[in-house]
Order: C-alpha cells, then sequence, then structure tokens
C-alpha cells in the first residue's frame, strides 16, 4: 500500500514540475540552467580540489567558466586552451608556478611544434594552414586578451616559425 502513496506522490511532483516548465519562459529555464550548472560545477571542483584532484578540478572549472561564456570563450575554445597547456607542461615548457625556471629561448621539435598547433606531421600541410592554426590558438592566448598567457604566446610563434620553416 506504501508503495501506491509513493508513486503516486512522485507522479503528483513530475505533473507539477511538468506543468510550471510548460508555462515558464525558455530564456528564464535557460538562465537557471546555466546558472545551476556553473554552482554545481564550481562545488565539484572544490570538492575535488580538496580531496587533492588539482589535475580533474581545473577542466571542469573551465568548462564550468565557459557555461557562463566568460570572456567569450566557448567549451571548445577552453578544452583546447588545456590540451595546449597540458602539451606545454608535459615537454617542460610552461608552468603555472612562476618561480620555477623554465627555459625562455627553448627549442621545440618540429612534432612538438606540429602538436602544439594542433596539426597532423603526417599530412601535407601548407603555409596557410599553418597561418589558420595560429590564427586561431593566438585569438585564445594573445596577451593582449590575457597579460598571464603571454609565454603561451611566445611558444606558439615558435612552433609557426619552427613549422614554417620546415615547409619552406
Amino acid at each position: 500500500m506504501n508503495i501506491i502513496i509513493y508513486i503516486l506522490v512522485f507522479l503528483g511532483i513530475i505533473y507539477l514540475l511538468l506543468k510550471f516548465l510548460a508555462n515558464a519562459s525558455s530564456k528564464k529555464i535557460s538562465k537557471h540552467l546555466r546558472k545551476l550548472i556553473f554552482i554545481g560545477s564550481i562545488i565539484l571542483a572544490i570538492i575535488l580540489f580538496i580531496g587533492g584532484k588539482f589535475l580533474l578540478s581545473v577542466p571542469l572549472t573551465l568548462l564550468s567558466l565557459a557555461v557562463v561564456k566568460l570572456k567569450g570563450l566557448s567549451i571548445f575554445q577552453l578544452i583546447g586552451l588545456f590540451r595546449l597547456i597540458q602539451t606545454l607542461r608535459r615537454s617542460g615548457r610552461f608552468s603555472f608556478n612562476q618561480n620555477q625556471n623554465i627555459k625562455n629561448h627553448s627549442t621545440l621539435s618540429l612534432e612538438e611544434a606540429y602538436k602544439i598547433l594542433n596539426l597532423d606531421i603526417h599530412k601535407r600541410v601548407t603555409k596557410d594552414d599553418v597561418q589558420k592554426a595560429h590564427i586561431k590558438i593566438q585569438k585564445k592566448i594573445h596577451p593582449d586578451i590575457s597579460p598571464e598567457t603571454a609565454r603561451l604566446s611566445s611558444i606558439v610563434n615558435e612552433a609557426k616559425d619552427l613549422v614554417l620553416k620546415n615547409i619552406s
């Protein structure tokens, strides 16, 4: 008998929720949903950060910032930027720690340069392809947009020069 009461209460709640959503404007729903996703992502990122999962919390935080369209960056652009940072961190050319000594005049390998520009080293690449990839990345990380990305921007410029030199 209790299960029937629970089912009726559950269906009643679902009915009222659907009735409310049908009468509400889509802008209002999307605004509240965006806020809910943002707050939930921040809470999850804080929980993961406190739990020692910093590397997992960074992408979640970036995704939550994309939900509110911070500085016009989309989720895909933030994921691309995160991939670029991870590639540079693995090669030892970038660190969030300002006190750490990192070679400012690093020499990139050709493979790293292609990877930074998101180009396939096994395919034939034209100068136009390199320029488009360079512009696409620079739109996200140019120092005029964010002064903290000056080092990233210089590495991307170095990668572009190396690939163009290899093509010529």
